[in-house]
C-alpha cells in the first residue's frame, strides 16, 4: 500500500434483499483493491450468505459487474470477513465459507476501523 492511500474497511449488511447496496459495497471494495488500498470487506447480516461457495453468483444486477467477480478481486488483494454472530445465526461455520474468508467478531472490526488512518464505510 502506498503511504497516500488510507486503509479502507467496508461493511455491508446487504444481501439479495438489497442488491444495489450489496453490489455497491463489493464494487467499492474491488475498486479500492485495484487502486492499491489495503481493503477489509466485512459481510454482516444478509451479506453473510455471500461467504458461501456459489452464493455471490445468485446476485444479478443489470449494468453491474457480477458480485462473484468482485469478490474474487477482493479475495485476491484484500481481506474478507464474515461476522461471527451473523454466521452463527445462519448456521454458517468456518468450514463452510470460501477459502480465504475468515470468520471474526466485532472486536476485530473495531480494531481495524479505529486505526489512525483507516476509513470505514457501511453499506
Amino acid at each position: 500500500m502506498t503511504s497516500d492511500v488510507r486503509p479502507l474497511v467496508i461493511k455491508t449488511t446487504s444481501g439479495l434483499d438489497r442488491p444495489e447496496a450489496a453490489n455497491q459495497a463489493f464494487t467499492v471494495a474491488a475498486a479500492a483493491v485495484a487502486a492499491g488500498a489495503e481493503v477489509s470487506l466485512w459481510l454482516t447480516g444478509e451479506s453473510a450468505w455471500f461467504a458461501l461457495p456459489g452464493r455471490a453468483a445468485e446476485l444479478e444486477l443489470a449494468h453491474a459487474t457480477p458480485v462473484a467477480d468482485l469478490l474474487a478481486v477482493v479475495l485476491e488483494g484484500g481481506t474478507v470477513t464474515v461476522c461471527t454472530q451473523c454466521a452463527a445465526r445462519r448456521d454458517i461455520t468456518p468450514d463452510d465459507v470460501i477459502p480465504g474468508i475468515r470468520v471474526a467478531g466485532a472486536a476485530v472490526f473495531v480494531e481495524e476501523s479505529l486505526r489512525p488512518t483507516a476509513q470505514a464505510l457501511v453499506y
